[in-house]
């Protein structure tokens, strides 16, 4: 971005912006084991039960262009104050919740303060540390709890629910919520820009990101030929278009059309959408193979997405050191992206006879090596040489990308694994669900190899000025 840091960044900025990331993407899948103990004492339907997840998600994925915006306006610093003391109320609200209804309302509010926080962290990372070295550690830190939030969701979720009860898993937010509010006095202020918010934009914009994810959610449960996911899918792309069209008119856009005129950003954008559907749709998969198809309790199945969250740390130290090494950023995410291929590409060929070592371990390791790498360096050219004055909105598509890619992977992951399941009659049961999950990663695996063609194509960035 064209911003540098005015002084040098308090020891403790690094930390806040990275424990609150982790805390934001935990949240995406911490509720997922305790979903049993939720339905049992709230009597949910299984219609309803899936709005505990999907409320968070609708929430998150479509207000982080008003998040951004909103950042830009009005001052990053302070409305990530706002957003982290939205979530950590609502994360109370749920841990006290009376009835299923108030518990998914306050997950809706959750997703409404992590949109709020979430653009305005990745924003401040490039407003607070200069390029270089120290911008590519915070950004490969960020990428990590990024990946590790997925995975942390269950190992943290298991653990609590099992221990303390399901109402921990929301709990637990308080008084991390309460310190990352403290620290943020240690992050730098960013002076608000003098912009008109243009609410009907924010509207258009919000009401049909809202209604793209709904209809994407909603396909996997439903079907995509389903009346109301193809409503609210026609709904959500109309606005979309209109919000298009009324950014060009604008003479000061929500959304500045000028962030695509990059093709490196804007092939990072795309790519990242493709990582966040691989990410959650390698750990959705494999979270149901475990568990119906292998047979591991819930803590056991935790446990085993270890590697993935090896893999995750490993390429993040590695792809912010290979920046700082100067190597091309196109090389280095392509390579993480036909890495990730190879491994979706091994779990493939999983069967109820797989074993865990040598053979998912290794693919599961390949695949987060691949993916994190990729994600760390795209964030980076994502983000990089964007105007001040957009930066906290142009920091909201990467994570607008990320959320929408992971709801799409779940959507389409899901139905391919079902329809592949129930094509095969020639094994037991067991048997065709793992066939349909290893259909699935190997789709997986070619949009791997797919996004690495559009990054080898696409992706142009200068090499870190501090090495030219």
């Amino acid at each position: 971005m064209t911003h540098a840091p005015t002084s040098r960044p308090h020891p403790a900025a690094l930390p806040v912006i990275a424990t609150a990331q982790l805390m934001l993407v935990l949240d995406d899948t911490i509720a997922n084991i305790a979903l049993p103990a939720i339905a049992d004492e709230f009597a949910l339907a299984p219609a309803a039960l899936p709005w505990v997840i999907n409320a968070y998600v609708l929430l998150f994925g479509g207000l982080l262009l008003l998040g951004g915006k909103l950042g830009d306006v009005l001052g990053r610093r302070r409305v990530l104050v706002i957003g982290l003391a939205v979530f950590t109320a609502a994360s109370a609200v749920a841990g006290l919740s009376w009835s299923g209804e108030a518990l998914i309302a306050a997950r809706a509010v959750q997703g409404l303060g992590a949109a709020l926080a979430a653009p305005n962290l990745l924003a401040l990372i490039a407003t607070t540390f200069e390029e270089g070295p120290a911008r590519n550690k915070a950004l490969a830190v960020y990428g990590a709890m990024s990946g590790l939030g997925i995975i942390g969701g269950v190992l943290l979720g298991g653990l609590l629910a099992s221990t303390l009860g399901w109402r921990s898993v929301f709990l637990i937010n308080i008084p991390v919520g309460v310190a990352l509010l403290l620290g943020t006095r240690m992050l730098g202020t960013t002076q608000p820009h003098r912009q008109r918010l243009d609410l009907p934009s924010a509207i258009v914009g919000t009401v049909g990101l809202i209604a793209l994810v709904f209809a994407i959610t909603q396909a996997s449960e439903l079907g995509w030929a389903a009346p109301l996911v193809l409503i609210s899918g026609t709904v959500g792309i109309v606005l979309l278009l209109v919000f298009v069209i009324m950014q060009r008119t604008r003479t000061e856009p929500m959304l500045p059309l000028t962030v695509f005129h990059d093709l490196s950003r804007s092939a990072s954008y795309l790519v990242v959408l493709f990582i966040g559907a691989g990410l959650m749709g390698t750990f959705y998969l494999l979270t149901l193979y475990f568990q119906n198809v292998a047979g591991m309790d819930q803590m056991m199945t935790g446990l085993a997405f270890l590697p993935f969250s090896f893999g995750v740390i490993i390429a993040s130290v590695i792809g912010g050191k290979l920046v700082v090494e100067r190597l091309p950023a196109r090389l280095i995410a392509a390579t993480g992206l036909v890495i990730a291929a190879g491994g979706l590409f091994w779990l493939a060929t999983i069967t109820p006879e797989t074993t865990y070592f040598p053979h998912i371990a290794i693919a599961l390791f390949l695949a987060a090596l691949g993916l994190g790498g990729a994600f760390v360096v795209l964030t980076l050219t994502a983000v990089r040489d964007l105007p001040v004055r957009t930066a906290g909105i142009g920091s909201s598509l990467v994570n607008s990308a990320q959320q929408i890619g992971a709801a799409l992977g779940l959507a389409i992951f899901t139905a391919v694994s079902a329809a592949a399941s129930a094509m095969d009659t020639h094994g037991d049961t067991r048997t065709a669900i793992a066939a349909g999950y290893g259909t699935a990663f190997g789709i997986a695996a070619a949009l791997m190899l797919v996004g690495a063609i559009i990054v080898a194509v696409g992706v142009r960035t200068p090499r870190p000025q501090a090495h030219q």
